[in-house]
């Protein structure tokens, strides 16, 4: 604790010499950070290999690749997001101007999960520096090897008292969120996040939740099947199924059910092969009691394809099952593994009406050609973001705020977003000394009369 302490404390001193604040400092360090994960991207691919069997090319694009492209979007328009924001002022102020500063909170925690154990320790590290803070990043001891190196290229390359990585388990996580520190960033699960939460209160310190929850894909009689099918299986097998994002379940029209179904068991063949356990590109899970976990969702419903497990390999097959209802245990958590659970529908109230009665997910997926259908969905269910006729690639967008709603988490990030998240939104109000409105000091007399006319 006392280390922790310390850190902290070094932190808070070195972040009140203003260093931090300067748009050079802040620039230059956000390419530094861009040229050691050049510099040590091959260490980053082999670890995320170890950890969760990501290959290359997926630990580039899901991982190092999003970073870079984060990094490259935040230092080209960063000058621009530290100016005050000059607004329009009221009548009452007349003659006065107002303006929003953006300026950083302090020493902010940054909390990161085993799934994606670099791009999201990262990713928020990027909005920590560039709105001037000094940050304490908690990578996952579940991706061991990823956490290491993660550690090591911060710490040989950033001050402490500037930037550190602090390895651990819960009892880390305790000691850290015990701290008084400026402003916590979550992205775990939701039991986890509320006990940050319930940590944050005691300091009344901000925070971020990027949480989860069961994610729905819906798939409309009219749909273009084959595509849909595609992106379904991409989505939901990528990393294993182990993304937040992932579609969580399927409510697909009846109409069309099983030509789905046969379009997507071809799709899985046509990704990873007759054996997926042989495919380079088909990953793991992350550890033994993840397994176990999901090895008891397989036990209620039916599996049409599927369903393989083998314990040494942390291995389970790409599986789809039918024959669920919301009482199933599957459909009370999120899965956060390679099993798609099939529930049917016959209109589109059926499927708002379901998802209305179980939480606001953190994303959901349409597939439809149809406006309408578009519309309604849009209009009527609350979710933290998602796609018409994709999975997952809202995320990649610097443009789109990303974040979940409800039980699937509290505010968002990525672009401009991240440093809006680590950036305290002063309100200034700069008068004229040359003009007084007296119409606001006492005596007040009759003034009421002409303070309403001008409010109306």
């Amino acid at each position: 604790m006392d280390c922790i302490n310390n850190i902290v404390e070094k932190q808070r001193e070195y972040f009140y010499t203003e260093e931090t604040k300067d748009i050079n400092f802040r620039i230059s360090q956000l390419k530094l950070l861009k040229k050691i994960i050049i510099k040590n991207e091959e260490k980053l691919l082999i670890a995320l290999k170890n950890d969760l069997n990501k290959s290359a090319f997926e630990a580039y694009e899901t991982e190092i690749g999003t970073v870079l492209m984060e990094l490259n979007y935040t230092i080209k328009r960063l000058r621009s997001w530290i100016k005050p924001k000059k607004v329009k002022t009221s009548i009452t102020n007349f003659l006065s101007k107002s303006y929003i500063y953006s300026e950083p909170y302090g020493v902010v925690l940054i909390i990161a999960p085993w799934n994606y154990p670099f791009q999201l320790a990262i990713s928020p590290l990027i909005g920590a520096i560039a709105a001037g803070n000094c940050a304490i990043i908690k990578p996952s001891e579940y991706a061991t090897n990823t956490s290491k190196i993660v550690k090591e290229i911060i710490n040989n390359n950033f001050k402490e008292n500037f930037i550190t990585v602090i390895e651990g388990g819960r009892d880390t996580n305790i000691k850290l969120l015990q701290q008084n520190l400026d402003y916590i960033f979550f992205t775990g699960s939701v039991s986890v996040g509320k006990a940050v939460m319930e940590e944050a209160a005691k300091n009344l310190t901000p925070v971020t939740l990027e949480l989860g929850g069961k994610s729905p894909c819906i798939v409309h009689s009219d749909a273009d099947i084959k595509l849909a099918a595609k992106k379904i299986v991409w989505g939901k097998f990528l990393n294993a199924g182990q993304t937040c994002v992932a579609p969580d379940y399927l409510f697909v029209h009846k109409d069309i059910k099983y030509k789905l179904i046969s379009c997507i068991i071809d799709t899985i063949k046509l990704f990873f092969g007759e054996e997926p356990r042989e495919s380079l590109d088909y990953g793991r899970i992350i550890n033994q009691e993840h397994l176990g976990r999901l090895g008891e969702l397989l036990k209620e419903g039916s599996i049409i394809v599927g369903g393989d497990i083998d314990r040494n390999e942390k291995y389970i097959s790409p599986t789809i099952m039918e024959n669920i209802t919301w009482n199933n245990h599957i459909m009370k958590e999120e899965i956060f593994g390679p099993i798609l659970p099939i529930l049917e529908y016959s209109s589109l109230n059926e499927v708002i009406t379901s998802i209305r009665n179980h939480g606001k997910p953190l994303a959901l997926y349409l597939f439809t050609k149809c406006k309408e259908v578009e519309r309604e969905v849009l209009e009527k269910l609350s979710f933290g973001g998602g796609c018409v006729n994709d999975t997952i690639m809202h995320l990649t967008s610097p443009h789109l705020p990303f974040g979940g709603v409800g039980s699937s988490g509290m505010g968002s990030y990525h672009g401009k977003a991240s440093f809006d998240t680590f950036s305290h939104k002063k309100s200034i109000l700069k008068s004229s000394s040359y003009f007084d409105i007296k119409l606001k000091y006492p005596p007040y007399g009759n003034k009421i009369k002409l303070l309403r006319n001008i409010i109306k």
